[in-house]
């Protein structure tokens, strides 16, 4: 690099060589031999051109993200995307799916969401590990941060109901009506998925929620392995809690939004990896139902 010191180039010719560099680098046509200056040139202008090319290189892939996304969203509210759950299941409490121990399925599940920062977090690991999870959503969080729920389901990922407020009280059937109604409604008004999915605050049953959305064929969706991670345990406790109590044909409850989600952030990929490492795969709660539904039609076709 030391000829860089010495040289300085007319201004028509400084002009040539970065056009001369541009065609190279596009199609390097011919075989020309360079002096040891013009190699040094380039590699300055190179240089100097980098970071411009990496920030115009970003930025186009953010343009084609919100692109996508938006296109998505116009062809699922065109076509409309439904999640195909099996008539047994209608109107039915589920904790888990009933399935032989050698068939090591698992859905993870995640509510309170979207929440700025952890669900786009959970996202990306559920990404980089090839993983489709269930997310149950509160109803005024997708209204806050709409771009996080056509996210969710942009990326493959299942969208539930997890009520408006996220109240624990009772609920009168209007009310009821109201919370898990308008819900759904804006889940498919934003995502243009229409979800049959419903899991109540805090698991609670009696309080007019889930028999509301059993009457509406609503899939009340508990879970059989609890993260308690809205105590904001350590990592350790965390992925400790979840594989102690993970099992063929369960659902691990954990949380994306609703307050600080680290721990959960934190823990998740190690969850991930342990329970790969035991056999297990991982599926959405839809396509586990579909498992118990298939197994269940197994079982009487033997029996007759």
């Amino acid at each position: 690099m030391e000829n860089n010191k010495s040289i300085v180039w007319p201004q028509g010719i400084l002009i040539s060589l970065i056009a001369l560099c541009g065609s190279l680098s596009i199609g390097l046509i011919m075989p020309i031999n360079q002096s040891t200056s013009e190699i040094n040139t380039k590699h300055n202008i190179e240089n100097t051109d980098d970071t411009e090319v990496k920030t115009g290189t970003q930025k186009r892939l953010n343009q084609f993200k919100v692109a996508m996304l938006a296109s998505w969203q116009q062809q699922a509210k065109l076509k409309g995307i439904s999640y195909i759950i099996p008539p047994r299941f209608q109107g039915a409490i589920i904790n888990q799916a009933k399935l032989p121990p050698n068939d090591k399925v698992i859905a993870l599940t995640f509510d309170d969401g979207p929440w700025p920062g952890y669900t786009a977090q959970v996202l990306n690991i559920l990404r980089e590990n090839n993983i489709k999870a269930t997310f149950f959503v509160v109803g005024q969080n997708l209204k806050n941060y709409p771009n996080l729920g056509k996210q969710i389901v942009a990326e493959g990922h299942v969208i539930g109901n997890h009520t408006w407020h996220h109240w624990y009280h009772f609920f009168n059937p209007q009310a009821a009506a109201f919370e898990i109604d308008n819900t759904s409604e804006l889940i498919s008004q934003i995502t243009g998925a229409k979800t049959t999915l419903f899991r109540p605050p805090g698991g609670m049953l009696h309080n007019g929620l889930a028999s509301y959305a059993k009457s509406k064929k609503y899939t009340v969706v508990m879970w059989s392995a609890d993260s308690l991670d809205y105590n904001r345990p350590t990592t350790s406790i965390l992925t400790s809690r979840v594989l102690k109590q993970s099992k063929p044909g369960g659902i691990v409850l954990m949380h994306d939004g609703g307050g600080n989600r680290s721990q959960t952030v934190a823990a998740l990929p190690q969850i991930i990896s342990k329970l790969r490492q035991q056999g297990y795969r991982f599926v959405t709660i839809p396509e586990l139902l579909e498992l118990q539904d298939k197994n269940y039609k197994l079982i009487a076709n033997m029996k007759k």
